[in-house]
């Protein structure tokens, strides 16, 4: 098969953006199916992938047992994400002379079968084969089986209702002893619910006592505008299970049993698309944040959620071209697959982003944006014209600006270069959780520049480093507090190495303020200091690097020197890519260090970084720190006014250091921005 996926059916009059059509889709599923069929060499071989590492995903050793069994199920359930819905498609298609339908339909049962050689396990077999004494642990196996009833629905005709009584019994049993059984109390328990809705659609006896219970307890966690808090973060599980999980429910057994619950998770779907189409940006591009990233495009999969409600309110028009650009986003790209089969990472394998419950067959969870082929032909997710939303109405160098106090997001809309940028608040990590600080704590989000892991100890990309000197040890920020939007700034606090038990005065900060330029982000932020010397760095988005040119410049100001870094070259695609960093008061030098193995995109990687040094213990020095990031998808300069914008600095103390009051910046556009930290202390959230 080819490297990289390329779509016979084009129509640009019903899809003048993507050119993709319900036809082009249907080829893509079947293009993913073949790369999976492609490692089964035998009808009675589970979904076993290749596995191209070996230590940080599972199964972590042979002796593993109840982990080969979920890595069985995982291959098995995720993989009908996409096979489902083109089985009832194409119930005669044939991959690697494997009839799908058959497959699937054998391993479906043979996995629900106690003494089958890929039995997947009850939850008490696996509870014994762990050797965990946790009374109240989960299982993988509890995920899988939410993937499980979902295919089963969409691929009713051609696999559940030909199931003899008996058989359908056997897989029953083995899904109610998960759906009353123990989970994890975040989105997990929305596969609990769909298990039992499944089964009590089938006649099966469930308890409804634990239906209600987990419903309640998944509406609790809602936090506005369509987004759930699951567990302390804000991620895309709001998107791809949350609010599709919960409209499927709805549908089988909300509606009808817990018609308040069902209202209210119809409204909280409907709240999502008033703002979700605008987190993607022009091209249809998902944004790299959060966890489990290797889900890539199952992000779309909420606007198909959306629109399995009774009164959805997703435009089908620009959801189907989101979801479509977002699927060639990682679909159209050489190092997507590996042996056939979607990668460890965002584009290409890329370890950093890789978490300990994954297995080689985790990445299939993006089959979930192939759910949208369960609408038939005839629907206006399929029908309707193309269009592209917000991108349509900007002009020029316009941006939009969406804040969500609720959940803690900010995202801007640029039009000058098509990225949409997003800002988060709402984190707490572990202070030595590098890897959820990279998912969580950068300061921005870009959907064309993925986050970049660290290239040094003391620099990072779109992250503060603070370097303890007296104890030679550097922190990173794994808390930020949020307080929101005011007269166009967005407001937060970091905090370096903080920790619940250290109250806060003793843990080292800076306050945030940034605000949104043409091609990218102004920074203006307050350091918050209770010790000295530190030395301090800050990167700029992670630039690929595939032959870089690098250019300095420089503009005098009153009283010091603006100066810029400039980066010009290619993608790991050959997409031109331009990146420049601008420092202003507060930094003394602007470097660039090249790095490999941390980049998403390219293997090799440029970090343009300011860095500066606060010396004096209790002494009244800069406290401000000015500085700006620019990209764009093009080559062509970036004018002195876009790199310099900057006319003049003012500041309230008479030292022009910025330890108190306002801080007033004014651009050469005539665009003034008010810089005020005073009130933002009684309103922080987390």
């Amino acid at each position: 098969m080819k490297n990289r996926f390329e779509p016979k059916t084009i129509d640009n009059t019903l899809s003048p953006y993507t050119g993709l059509t319900r036809e082009s889709w249907i080829e893509a599923a079947e293009y993913l199916l073949s790369g999976i069929f492609q490692n089964i060499k035998d009808f009675k071989d589970p979904v076993v992938m290749p596995r191209k590492e070996t230590k940080v995903t599972y199964p972590h050793s042979s002796e593993a047992v109840w982990e080969q069994k979920a890595e069985y199920f995982e291959g098995l359930a995720r993989s009908l994400f996409i096979a489902a819905p083109l089985i009832h498609i194409k119930p005669e298609l044939t991959l690697n002379d494997i009839c799908v339908r058959n497959y699937y339909k054998s391993h479906i049962l043979r996995a629900c079968t106690p003494g089958d050689s890929v039995y997947v396990g009850s939850y008490a077999e696996c509870k014994e084969l762990s050797k965990d004494p946790n009374p109240f642990r989960a299982f993988q196996q509890t995920v899988e089986t939410c993937a499980l009833v979902i295919c089963l629905w969409m691929s009713r005709e051609e696999i559940w209702d030909t199931y003899t009584k008996e058989e359908k019994d056997i897989i029953a049993d083995f899904l109610l002893d998960y759906a009353h059984g123990n989970t994890v109390p975040q989105n997990w328990r929305l596969f609990n619910m769909l298990d039992m809705a499944f089964l009590h659609m089938e006649g099966y006896e469930i308890d409804a006592d634990i239906m209600r219970e987990h419903a309640q307890a998944i509406l609790s966690y809602y936090a506005g505008d369509g987004w759930y808090r699951d567990g302390q973060s804000f991620d895309y599980y709001s998107c791809w299970a949350f609010n599709v999980y919960a409209p499927l429910w709805n549908q089988w057994y909300g509606y009808e049993h817990e018609p308040y619950l069902a209202a209210r998770f119809e409204e909280n779907s409907n709240a999502l698309m008033k703002t979700y189409a605008d987190f993607f940006d022009e091209d249809g591009f998902t944004n790299m944040w959060g966890r489990s990233n290797i889900y890539r495009n199952a992000a779309t999969s909420a606007f198909d959620g959306n629109m399995m409600l009774r009164s959805f309110e997703a435009d089908p028009g620009l959801a189907r071209r989101i979801s479509s650009g977002s699927l060639m986003q990682f679909m159209g790209r050489d190092d997507f697959l590996y042996k056939g089969v979607p990668t460890l990472g965002f584009y290409g394998q890329f370890m950093p982003l890789v978490q300990g419950y994954s297995c080689a067959e985790s990445p299939f969870w993006l089959g979930k944006a192939f759910l949208c082929l369960h609408l038939p032909a005839d629907h206006p997710f399929w029908t309707a014209k193309e269009n592209n939303g917000t991108w349509e109405k900007l002009q020029g160098k316009e941006v939009k600006t969406t804040t969500l106090d609720g959940p803690a997001l900010c995202f801007t809309n640029h039009k000058a270069n098509g990225e949409t940028i997003l800002r988060t608040g709402k984190v707490v990590k572990h202070k030595s959780d590098e890897h959820g600080m990279w998912n969580y704590s950068k300061l921005c989000y870009n959907t064309k520049y993925p986050w970049e892991s660290a290239p040094a100890r003391d620099v990072e990309a779109q992250q503060y480093v603070l370097h303890d000197v007296t104890s030679d040890t550097c922190d990173k920020a794994n808390a930020t507090f949020w307080h929101g939007e005011k007269k166009g700034v967005l407001y937060r606090r970091q905090f370096f190495g903080y920790e619940t038990e250290t109250e806060d005065h003793w843990v080292q900060a800076v306050n945030l303020a940034d605000y949104p330029v043409a091609y990218g982000i102004m920074r203006a932020d307050r350091l918050r200091l209770f010790k000295k010397p530190v030395e301090l760095t800050l990167g700029a988005y992670g630039f690929p690097d595939n032959g870089t040119e690098i250019l300095t410049m420089e503009e005098e100001l009153e009283g010091g020197k603006a100066k810029a870094v400039v980066l010009k070259g290619k993608d790991f695609t050959g997409r031109e890519k331009q990146l420049a960093m601008t420092i202003y008061d507060g930094w003394d030098e602007l470097k660039v260090i090249s790095s490999t193995g941390t980049n998403p995109d390219s293997e090799n990687s440029l970090i343009v970084y300011a860095s500066t040094a606060r010396r004096n213990h209790n002494h009244y020095e800069q406290a401000v720190l000015i500085s700006q990031v620019l990209t764009k998808e093009e080559t062509a300069d970036f004018t002195k006014d876009e790199l310099f914008p900057i006319q003049s600095i003012t500041y309230t103390d008479p030292q022009a250091k910025g330890g108190y009051g306002p801080v007033t910046i004014t651009h050469k556009d005539g665009t003034v921005k008010v810089i005020d930290f005073d009130a933002i202390e009684g309103q922080l959230m987390l």
